[in-house]
């Protein structure tokens, strides 16, 4: 056994009993010997997500789940050790061997999500851990039947503050995307501001301004923050003014970032970024998700100045790290411009990839330097 966590349906040979949805079930080889515990499923192709794998028979207590929150803690501690960091992922699903359960923190506030029923049916033992350190929970998705709509399970606030590399963003938990901001670029934005002095940088699909705060904080003699979310424009604006940097060299622009690139001049910027949202959410979207993913990046690099940086990312799982750098490399062609690759980024460290795992791994990025 491989020790991937996802248990496809087609590679069970039979189902014994009758296991609910969300049930704690035994994965055993067809000798009968035991393999590995996952919670069940019925209505998805992935029947089980393991999340111990063993030849001994266990219980599954309160301690137990417990013990695995503890060690994920424990870790990020270490991890973010003196970075002037409050707000990182303190649980990454399969990366943490709790599959279905990500926990973002943002100093107090903790946002959860649940994605399966196993999860689920675990939320008082979570609740209860998060509580002890935290004053406001906050669940992504009703844990009501049918619920779609996000709670708080434990205070609550409008927005929350916090802290990243010494840098402060706001983040509004209930209306924002994912968690409320998008912490797997942390590294990331670290690299941009380090190239951004005496720039002109572009931050596309810039959401609450994450890339635009760092180039500031880095020096950039101007930042155009683009993205079509009117709401997110004005956090973003908001995080501007929460930083020790210059505002009036940063402008925001509530437009479509595919008709911004096209229309703007030539050769103005000399640092971009792209960070779009998922272009594929299954695998049957990969070859129209290519495309988009090659169209911006092609318009970007017709667009930016000799000797410019361009840092582009793909945060579609689908989307293997090889096939991006297929597309990066097929719209360099079209470009006709000469384009060296001088960083290869991913997540945050916060994110960790089970080896078991390599899906986990969704987050791919290029530092490009520009001829």
């Amino acid at each position: 056994m491989f020790r991937h966590p996802w248990l496809f349906s087609g590679g069970i040979a039979r189902v014994e009993g009758s296991p609910e949805e969300g049930d704690i079930v035994q994965v055993v080889s067809h000798e009968g010997k035991l393999m590995a515990y996952g919670f069940y499923s019925e209505r998805s192709q992935i029947t089980a997500r393991l999340f111990e794998f063993t030849d001994s028979p266990m219980e599954f207590d309160m301690g137990y789940w417990y013990q695995k929150l503890e060690k994920a803690k424990a870790l990020r501690e270490r991890l973010l050790a003196g970075t002037s960091t409050n707000g990182y992922r303190l649980v990454h699903g399969e990366g943490d061997g709790l599959p279905g359960l990500v926990v973002d923190v943002y100093g107090d506030m903790v946002s959860v999500q649940m994605r399966n029923k196993g999860i689920q049916r675990l939320a008082p033992t979570i609740l209860s851990f998060l509580s002890s350190s935290y004053s406001h929970v906050y669940s992504k998705r009703s844990l009501r039947a049918g619920g779609s709509t996000g709670e708080w399970l434990k205070g609550g606030i409008d927005t929350v503050q916090f802290q990243e590399n010494g840098l402060r963003f706001a983040v509004d938990p209930v209306r924002g995307q994912k968690t409320g901001f998008f912490l797997d670029q942390r590294d990331n934005r670290a690299l941009v501001g380090r190239f951004s002095n005496g720039r002109k940088v572009l931050n596309m699909f810039s959401y609450t301004g994450g890339f635009s705060v760092y180039a500031l904080a880095g020096g950039a003699k101007e930042v155009v923050s683009v993205d079509s979310s009117k709401s997110a424009m004005a956090l973003c604006d908001q995080n501007i003014g929460l930083n020790a940097v210059d505002k009036t060299l940063h402008s925001s622009m509530p437009v479509d970032c595919f008709q911004y690139l096209k229309q703007m001049n030539q050769g103005h910027f000399d640092l971009i970024v792209l960070d779009p949202p998922a272009f594929s959410k299954s695998p049957s979207t990969v070859k129209n998700a290519s495309r988009g993913y090659k169209d911006l990046n092609l318009r970007a690099m017709r667009k930016i100045a000799r000797g410019g940086l361009l840092f582009t990312y793909s945060c579609s799982q689908h989307i293997s790290r090889d096939l991006f750098r297929k597309i990066v490399f097929g719209a360099a062609l079209d470009a006709g411009r000469h384009i060296r690759i001088i960083a290869q980024m991913t997540q945050g460290l916060d994110h960790p990839i089970d080896i078991c795992h390599p899906e986990g791994e969704y987050l791919k990025g290029l530092a490009l330097y520009v001829d």
